[in-house]
């Protein structure tokens, strides 16, 4: 995981899991919609998902 895929998922999560599949867009644009800090958690994590 690259420090611009960091900074990316702390500013704009959904943008940051474009190439993780429309699944874990999805999921993190209905999070950040929900509150900021749950998209930007979800963001990290899937990114961090050394299985993908």
């Amino acid at each position: 995981m690259s420090i611009w895929r960091v900074l990316l998922s702390i500013f704009f999560p959904p943008l940051a899991v474009l190439d993780k599949g429309c699944g874990s867009i999805v999921i993190v644009f209905l999070l950040t919609l929900c509150g900021w800090i749950p998209g930007v958690i979800a963001a990290l994590v899937i990114l961090n998902n050394p299985n993908r």
